[in-house]
């Protein structure tokens, strides 16, 4: 195992903005981490990175218990991308080098590392190696970012939307890159991505975050409040569109519900159901995921929900992105969080 956390608590002041209970982390995998914003997410990718100590419970890396003393000695195999990263005020060919001269490696080494990770991320040598870092785009700089810590072959790479801001071609080209980390390094991804569709279909596991908690390992539908009660004891959303969502249960203190994508069926018709919930909506996306179901992004009023469903089933009701389609679950399918 690569990595294990145990009950991990991270406080801001007195907020606690992470609280884990039991992770594991297998090495060679890519890992997902979803949820809303101030649920997590960065948290949890800076105290895997050792940037950030958690405030209570214990870190294993690769069976060894982390300590202040270890955590500067495993930073040197774990590498994190952020959203923005800011480049040297140097040439391209000295921003990607740089954590390889920190680390000792001699020149012939670097030079070949630096050439090797500017092609994973489509930037030609001849043309980039003696660029300056204000002569490049946006996306040219991120791609040289990410060059950076590819050059380094790290056993753990941390991605915190490493694509938000970049165009359509730096987008792809930083996706393929980290692909082929893992498929040649078996490298470790975890990473945090804004393109769910491109998140779903590729990672081998989805932890599902809300509140500082993983309410899932597995995509996951979040709904939060406010929740009405009616007299059959039932709980309602109102949709700015008209729709209601009805929960059962006795609600949380959080008002947030969770649906498993399993739990949500798809139907062309409004067929007499026993299930309390019968949505209309709009199919936004479909991806495979991990190449055994489908992934069905649906929009419904102002929410999106997710379902999981086979092939087969996608094809008998020619399912495709736009095309509207009732959404369908029970009432019990629901738990609060």
């Amino acid at each position: 195992m690569l990595y294990e956390l145990r009950d991990i608590k991270r406080f801001y002041n007195d907020r606690c903005a992470l609280s884990v209970d039991r992770l594991a982390i297998e090495g060679g995998k890519i890992y997902g981490l979803v949820g809303p914003n101030g649920s997590g997410k960065t948290t949890l990718l800076r105290i895997l990175a050792f940037l950030d100590e958690p405030s209570e419970g214990q870190i294993i890396y690769k069976g060894s218990s982390v300590t202040s003393q270890k955590a500067s000695l495993f930073r040197q195999e774990v590498t994190m991308l952020l959203q923005n990263a800011r480049l040297l005020t140097r040439k391209v060919k000295d921003n990607v080098a740089y954590g390889l001269k920190l680390r000792g490696y001699d020149s012939k080494t670097i030079k070949s590392r630096v050439v090797e990770a500017l092609e994973m991320v489509g930037l030609q040598p001849r043309d980039f190696l003696y660029r300056a870092w204000h002569e490049l785009s946006g996306g040219e700089a991120q791609r040289v970012a990410l060059a950076a810590r590819l050059a380094l072959r790290p056993d753990v790479l941390l991605l915190d939307e490493p694509t938000a801001n970049v165009d359509k071609v730096s987008e792809a080209l930083i996706n393929q890159a980290v692909i082929k980390a893992k498929r040649e390094w078996k490298t470790t991804i975890i990473m945090v991505s804004h393109d769910l569709g491109w998140l779903y279909s590729t990672a081998d596991e989805i932890l599902s975050l809300w509140g500082g908690r993983i309410v899932r390992q597995g995509p996951e539908n979040i709904i939060p409040g406010p929740w009405e009660k009616l007299e059959n004891g039932l709980y309602c959303k109102r949709l700015r569109d008209g729709q209601k969502i009805f929960i059962s249960g006795a609600p949380s203190q959080s008002g947030v519900v969770s649906i498993s994508p399993s739990e949500i069926l798809l139907a062309e018709y409004p067929e007499r159901t026993s299930a309390r919930n019968l949505l209309y909506g709009f199919i936004r996306e479909m991806a495979y995921c991990n190449g055994s179901q489908i992934r069905v992004t649906l929009s419904i009023g102002e929410i999106n929900l997710v379902a999981l469903i086979t092939d087969e089933a996608a094809r008998e009701l020619k399912l495709s992105p736009g095309m509207n389609i009732y959404v369908v679950f029970k009432a019990t399918a629901a738990k609060w969080l």
